[in-house]
């Protein structure tokens, strides 16, 4: 699956809190506080998964649209030469 120019915007956006939290989380881990450590590095795991898989609601008109226009418009295959 392709990104998009805003899905890509919205990955750096999140990497750029994510990345430092992942490493906060990984020094405290090395320094023994593993519950702590583990705690933040699942946050920042999860900071940047959870929006590839959870629909917002600014999701739902873009993949009604899709929906629609699949239905609406067949694209032909490559077999018919009409």
């Amino acid at each position: 699956m392709a990104m998009g120019i805003a899905e890509s915007i919205q990955l750096a956006a999140s990497l750029i809190f994510a990345v430092p939290l992942g490493i906060f989380g990984l020094t405290t881990l090395m320094d023994g506080n593993t519950f702590l450590g583990g705690v933040l590095l699942v946050i920042a795991v999860l900071m940047i998964v959870l929006p590839r898989f959870i629909t917002t609601p600014a999701d739902v008109p873009t993949a009604v649209a899709e929906k629609t226009v699949g239905k609406a418009v067949k694209v032909p295959d490559e077999d018919d030469d009409r």
